[in-house]
Formats: structure tokens, sequence, C-alpha cells
């Protein structure tokens, strides 16, 4: 079963590049933004990352957070956070990758010909009260964030 526009968002508890744990129920009250992304500094998930960093003063502006979950590890996120200078949380979803795949955002995936069990490039938009605003499954890394504040109609 799909996760559908209205649909209470799956709660979560990871780790962030900090150490910190960030559980998605305390954010209430705030809008959210999941974005699913493959890998640290690789070329599309580098300018998705950076993408949501050239547009982060438009999101902080509105009070919304930006959590980037992959199943790098914290010490990967740390590096790549640092090295783009990412003003916004990355989080740690180990495989299995629970949380992605309560997203149905990790499974099978196929590229250059082969298949195999992957992150899936998805975005999520959580609104205040904890339910899915909307849903992004077919993203351009690049556009991304551009795309959301054009949605959500903030600037």
């Amino acid at each position: 079963m799909s996760l559908q526009i209205g649909d209470k968002a799956p709660d979560f508890n990871l780790l962030d590049q900090d150490g910190k744990f960030v559980k998605l129920s305390s954010l209430r009250g705030k809008r959210v933004v999941i974005y699913f992304y493959p890998k640290d500094d690789t070329p599309g998930c580098t300018k998705e990352a950076c993408n949501f960093r050239d547009q982060w003063q438009v999101f902080k502006s509105k009070d919304i957070i930006v959590l980037g979950i992959s199943k790098d590890p914290q010490n990967s996120h740390k590096k790549f956070s640092t090295k783009y200078h990412l003003p916004f949380t990355l989080l740690t979803d180990l495989e299995p990758c629970p949380v992605a795949s309560s997203y149905q955002s990790y499974g099978l995936k196929k590229f250059m010909g082969r298949e195999y069990m992957g992150m899936m490039r998805h975005t999520f938009v959580v609104d205040s009260s904890g339910k899915i605003e909307l849903i992004y499954l077919k993203v351009k890394a690049a556009e991304m964030a551009d795309q959301i504040i054009k949605d959500l109609d903030i600037k």
C-alpha cells in the first residue's frame, strides 16, 4: 500500500551527522521536508543537497525543517555536510533501511543493467500536524528544493 497525500507520516528516530537523534514526531508544529537520497558525495546527491543549501534561507525563513536521509553512516554524513557547507540535517537509515522502507523509498533498483537493493530518490513534505502534504517520486536532483518552494508558493 502506497503512502498518499493526507496520510500520517511514518515516525522515526534516526542518528544525525553530529551523533544526535532526531525524532520526526518531536518536530510537530513545523513543516518538514524529508528527502531520501542514495549516497553522500555522488554527483546527483551533491546537486540535490546543494540545491537545498542554496535555498536554505527560504526554508529557514518559513521555519521549514529539511532532513536528508540515506543509508550512509554518521561519519560519511559529517564529511559530506562539512565539504559542501550543508546547513540542514542528514540522517542515517542503516540497511535494511526500515525508515526508507516505511516511505516506500528503499527497494529493488536497476542501474546500468544491474539490479540491486537501494535507496530511491524520493521527497516528502510533512505538514505541521504530521500528515504528508506533498510527495515527489520523480525527482530532478538539481531542482528539488526549487520545486518545493514553487509548489508551496513560498519565497
